[in-house]
């Protein structure tokens, strides 16, 4: 009895430790999600530029906010406008409940996915936090991260659907993979955004291409990294083949 109590203890600690949980989910205040479609009208010339297909509120205020923004012209007033139109004619906290569901349910899998690439051995350092934040929006181009916070903020919509993807998981790993390398690779080596997404989508693939079919490498233009980067043990010396690629 004694040996048997102590085995469960022990499997009990072990899957503790391996299920250790570092997802988060919010639903967005009003406010929250106010000054998200502020931002993104900011950036709508950057956005518009590289292709990206970017969900805002339906009305005519955002198309005027669009066009003040591609001519620089945004003004203090525009943001309180802004604010108002979203509180009194598009914020609805129940909104956002199916998309909260679907990414809550996938958390145990997400947390299998983190273990995994914390538990990778690399020559660089990939940035590592406890919680990840996982914020809901219902605007925007998809997905985004903060790499100073450890949030990733993913577009829903009220039925739950996910841009690019039904299975947020997939958006939410590709985030996540961002914040690890952004600091010791991107920055320092001044990526360029096109190879910088490249580098994500093979660092999924190679590691989680069987959790996720149908996972789709972006084609953004710049595939130099693609032959410095085509094994597991290629990510580790990442740094490496990074410099190569950009001398190319």
């Amino acid at each position: 009895m004694k040996i048997n109590l102590l085995l469960v203890l022990f499997f009990v600690t072990v899957c503790n430790v391996l299920c250790e949980d570092r997802i988060k989910v919010n639903i967005p205040t009003v406010d929250s999600e106010a000054d998200y479609v502020w931002r993104t009208i900011i950036d709508i010339d950057f956005f518009e530029k590289n292709r990206y297909s970017v969900g805002l509120p339906k009305g005519d205020i955002i198309e005027q906010l669009k066009e003040k923004s591609r001519k620089k012209k945004l003004t203090d007033k525009d943001y309180s406008d802004l604010k108002r139109f979203m509180k009194d004619s598009i914020y609805n906290a129940d909104d956002y409940k199916m998309g909260y569901k679907a990414v809550a349910d996938r958390v145990d899998m997400l947390n299998r996915m983190i273990d995994k690439l914390f538990n990778g051995k690399y020559n660089w350092n990939f940035k590592r936090f406890d919680i990840y934040n996982i914020n809901l929006t219902l605007y925007g181009p998809g997905g985004s991260y903060n790499p100073d916070k450890g949030e990733v903020l993913i577009y829903t919509t009220t039925k739950g659907g996910f841009k690019q993807y039904l299975n947020p998981v997939y958006t939410i790993i590709h985030e996540i993979v961002h914040i690890g390398i952004q600091e010791s690779l991107i920055n320092r080596y001044k990526v360029p955004h096109a190879m910088k997404e490249r580098i994500v989508d093979n660092i999924v693939m190679l590691y989680f291409g069987n959790d996720l079919p149908g996972y789709r490498i972006q084609n953004m233009g710049d595939m130099r990294i693609d032959k410095y980067l085509k094994s597991t043990g290629d990510i580790k010396k990442l740094n490496d083949n990074i410099t190569k690629a950009l001398k190319e």
